[in-house]
């Protein structure tokens, strides 16, 4: 009895230390927080000086890298861009060469939608929590709440927003985002 228990031990303390070993492990973390499309993301982040982790963040939220995904609001592909979105872009922003059927080709999708990250954080001076709020609720919307008091366009406030969805969203891209941050921050690509 006395042998079966210092087995019992032996094992657990093998499991802790093995657990902690793994803890802090990017091996892990990049084995549990996958960032697909990498290629596409770093080439398009950098063309439209985006951070790449925060658009490896929003597709995560978004499609969790699923290229097909088609919401029942509409939007198309692995960053679910609204089709008006993509035709305002399309007009706007030099992308005549593109369809709303290019949205379903992943890398296309990670381009444009981009550029309307690029769009929005020039739009929000930057401040992340707002540019991700605008991403998800349109930029009218975040405006109205900055503007009329509703939201001071903090993330320790993001209770403030007044969409349930909105909120939860930017908790969620900021978690993966920062999760990212920790686990690729020591590669020698972007990410």
């Amino acid at each position: 009895m006395n042998r079966l228990r210092k087995k019992r031990w032996f094992a657990l303390v093998l499991v802790v230390v093995l657990l902690l070993l793994f803890y802090n492990s990017t091996w892990l973390g990049k084995m549990m927080y996958p960032i697909h499309y990498r290629d596409g993301i770093e080439a398009s982040a950098k063309k439209h000086g985006i951070d790449p982790l925060l658009v490896a963040a929003i597709i995560r939220v978004e499609s969790n890298y699923k290229a097909e995904p088609r919401s029942k609001k509409g939007a198309v592909g692995i960053m679910q861009i609204m089709p008006d979105t993509a035709e305002w872009l399309f007009e706007r922003e030099g992308f005549r060469s593109f369809s709303l059927a290019d949205l379903d080709d992943p890398y296309k999708n990670i381009e444009v939608g981009t550029k309307y990250l690029d769009l929005l954080s020039r739009q929000f001076k930057d401040k992340l929590p707002q540019v991700i709020a605008a991403y998800n609720a349109g930029p009218g919307n975040v405006t109205k709440w900055l503007q009329n008091g509703t939201w001071d366009g903090e993330l320790s406030h993001s209770a403030q927003i007044p969409f349930w969805e909105t909120r939860g969203y930017v908790d969620r891209v900021w978690y993966y985002y920062k999760k990212y941050m920790n686990i690729y921050a020591d590669d020698d690509n972007a990410i």
